[in-house]
């Protein structure tokens, strides 16, 4: 499946007036993290997914997720010793699009990350006024990179 995304970094003040429905807790680990493919373990809320990516070319990239059973997500994460990200996942609909704002905790306190999925790299969007920079190209705020900042 083809993964075709763009990320931006959200304007706190402006978040912070966005209505809100409620969130995700997600933990997440990678078992792989290379510039060509990564494999991470999700959890969010009571299920865990394994999720491989391919290389990002431009805004896209392959794309394959499972769900796995909950218990399992847990102890590949926990027995394997994983570092984690940790983070709220808001889910915003706007203008007919979905956009999920990851609000990140712990060492990464203080990041706020919008993404939006696209049917292609060229679509027209409009973007809310709590979304600020794009970062879509920029690999300091590709997870598998943010990962590398916790100790």
């Amino acid at each position: 499946m083809l993964e075709i995304e763009r990320k931006f970094l959200v304007i706190e003040s402006l978040w912070k007036k966005q209505v809100k429905k409620g969130y995700a807790e997600i933990t997440q680990g990678y078992l792989l993290n290379s510039v060509e493919k990564s494999v991470r373990i999700r959890i969010k809320n009571d299920r865990s997914f394994l999720t491989i990516k391919g290389p990002t070319t431009g805004i896209s990239r392959a794309e394959y997720e499972y769900e796995i059973p909950f218990s399992e997500g847990k102890e590949m994460i926990a027995s394997l010793n994983l570092k984690v990200l940790t983070k709220k996942r808001y889910e915003i609909r706007f203008e007919h699009k979905l956009w999920e704002v990851d609000v990140f905790e712990n060492e990464l306190d203080g990041l706020i990350l919008a993404e939006i999925e696209l049917e292609s790299e060229d679509e027209k969007f409009v973007l809310p006024d709590w979304v600020g920079e794009e970062v879509s190209h920029d690999v300091q705020y590709f997870n598998t990179n943010l990962i590398g900042r916790l100790s």
